[in-house]
């Protein structure tokens, strides 16, 4: 090797393309580090283009604050994006880089539906449920209503999110709306009406089990309510019939026979 001179050369220009490539990569990690690249503005905006309820400079201040690293350069976009989406009420995010010394942060917000279990948790308009101030999602409320309530097996949001919206619609003819959905761990809907009526309606035993049910509570409805008074529980798991039970409920006593 040592006689052939272009074994040589080619061995000499290999190394030396070498040490300039360190070189050059060393005086870009250098320069890329320098205070000139300093992140000095974090521009926070909404993905589609309204105000933000709930997203506030108090809010990322304290969700953000010490966990974004590294200037213009070699601050981590993925990083930045889970650091904004673990912000209460921040639903998604997305981050790019603007020339020369800021990040843009486009947010998603939560748009709370109602309250997910017993925990204080919240479900939101897509199904979502996430952690945030209960106060502020009531106050998003009108002043005549509530956060209506939800409860359901692990994975089972966006089904009783479908339900609650198809009940809405099934209610709607006698002016009844839900104001709360429960379903159990053996699957069985009840639903709570906003006069404060309890409507069981059990298992979904076909895809139209629940929407039959209510369809016959709903054609009864102005009947059963003229002539029963605070009615407090209904049963529909019944075939051809119903159970309830109302305050002050008297049974007439059975006339005797003659």
């Amino acid at each position: 090797m040592w006689h052939d001179a272009k074994a040589l050369n080619a061995t000499a220009s290999g190394i030396f393309a070498v040490v300039v490539g360190a070189c050059v990569a060393t005086g870009v990690w250098w320069l890329a580090h320098r205070p000139v690249f300093d992140l000095r503005t974090i521009r926070v905006e909404s993905m589609d283009r309204g105000e933000l309820r709930h997203v506030n400079l108090l809010t990322l201040k304290n969700g953000t604050q010490g966990r974004i690293v590294g200037n213009f350069f070699t601050a981590n976009l993925e990083t930045v994006r889970q650091v904004f989406e673990a912000v209460p009420w921040v639903r998604r995010a997305t981050v790019r880089r603007e020339w020369p010394d800021q990040l843009i942060v486009e947010v998603e917000e939560h748009e709370a539906l109602g309250t997910w279990g017993e925990d204080g948790r919240l479900l939101s308009v897509k199904g979502d449920v996430f952690t945030a101030n209960l106060a502020e999602a009531e106050e998003d409320q009108r002043e005549d209503h509530q956060l209506p309530q939800f409860s359901g097996p692990e994975g089972s949001e966006k089904e009783v999110l479908t339900r609650y919206t198809e009940l809405r619609k099934w209610f709607a003819p006698v002016q009844l709306a839900p104001q709360g959905l429960a379903l159990s761990t053996r699957y069985a809907w009840t639903v709570t009406l906003d006069n404060g009526m309890s409507v069981a309606l059990g298992r979904e035993q076909t895809p139209t089990t629940l929407k039959e049910r209510v369809q016959r509570l709903v054609g009864i409805w102005p009947q059963l309510a003229s002539r029963v008074q605070n009615i407090e529980n209904i049963d529909m798991r019944y075939q051809n019939g119903l159970a309830l039970s109302a305050t002050g409920l008297k049974i007439p006593a059975e006339k005797p026979h003659r």
